[in-house]
């Protein structure tokens, strides 16, 4: 089992500060981000937060964008009144942005509307999708999840991005962190500046990219904190498929209804890429360790499996069709 070189709260030098567009699926009033906005700054970076005005947990990369001003009965939490603009800033600091839309529309704004304003013709050198409230381990849940969801069209857009998902799940607003580090939210933004830490250690950003093109970060943070007996977990490198798990769905006997639960089945778990080496997220960060997995964009089948079945299709049909 590999695991990265940065314990959870080493510190990683690096020769520069980021332009990091920060963004989440669970509002821009959630604890996590707030708390992870707080953590990259500090160490240096230039952050700018655009996220939803509103919880948008699990709509994926779907692509949304605002019709109407702030609607009844507000922003999350309280943070936007009804009838505020589809869009807008905080009051008492300019950086942190809400937008009335999904996932991956509030970061496409960000990085087409926002981000020009804030950091001019530089670019922005990586977007950080999260802490999410919740774990998004693999495949299934990594095309249904929000946070992940603003993290590839990211990188679709060719910026390097990471999704980060934590096993702390309760959503609640960034006015309920008193501050103490052992608080989940804080932790969460110390997994998140380490590893930004070690993805920019040494890299100039100016002559070369930190991730590359078509390629992004998905980090399962576990269950940790002052309710459980981890408290720094590692980072270790996984794959998407490993003790994955997908839908199913069985008829309630007594409502008559269906009902779904989860099973590890063969065709998620089928190991056609990646480093066939690396153990599974899901098992892994059900541990008291941070799950790291390698995605790319690229959603095309292996070149050998490929031109196999064009082989076979091409040969069924007598070259008539391809």
């Amino acid at each position: 089992m590999w695991k990265l070189s940065v314990p959870l709260l080493a510190f990683v030098s690096y020769v520069a500060g980021l332009n990091i567009l920060l963004t989440n699926d669970d509002s821009w009033a959630s604890a996590n981000i707030r708390a992870t906005y707080d953590a990259l700054k500090a160490d240096g970076h230039s952050v700018l937060l655009v996220a939803p005005a509103v919880q948008q947990s699990g709509k994926g990369g779907t692509f949304v964008l605002p019709t109407t001003n702030i609607t009844e009965a507000g922003g999350e939490f309280g943070t936007i009144a009804a009838g505020a603009p589809y869009f807008g800033s905080d009051a008492q600091n300019g950086d942190l942005f809400y937008f009335n839309g999904t996932p991956a529309a509030s970061v496409v704004f960000g990085i087409d509307v926002i981000a020009p304003k804030k950091f001019g013709s530089a670019p922005i050198d990586l977007v950080v999708s999260g802490p999410n409230e919740g774990q998004n381990n693999g495949p299934f849940v990594f095309t249904l999840s929000g946070t992940v969801g603003a993290t590839y069209v990211s990188v679709e857009r060719g910026i390097p991005a990471i999704a980060f998902s934590a096993g702390n799940n309760t959503h609640r607003s960034f006015t309920t962190n008193t501050g103490d580090a052992s608080d989940p939210a804080n932790l969460a933004a110390q997994v998140v500046k380490n590893l930004v830490a070690s993805v920019a250690a040494g890299v100039n950003t100016t002559q070369e990219r930190l991730l590359p093109l078509g390629v992004g970060l998905s980090v399962n943070i576990p269950t940790f904190g002052p309710e459980s007996n981890c408290t720094a977990p590692p980072f270790v490198f996984t794959r998407l498929t490993g003790g994955a798990l997908v839908a199913h769905i069985s008829i309630n006997s007594t409502t008559g209804f269906p009902v779904e639960d989860d099973i590890e089945a063969t065709g998620i778990n089928a190991n056609i890429n990646g480093v066939r080496e690396d153990p599974g997220e899901t098992p892994t960060s059900a541990g008291c360790l941070t799950a790291v997995s390698i995605f790319s964009v690229d959603y095309d089948a292996p070149e050998r499996l490929a031109l196999f079945i064009q082989h076979r299709l091409r040969a069924a049909v007598r070259g008539t069709l391809f």
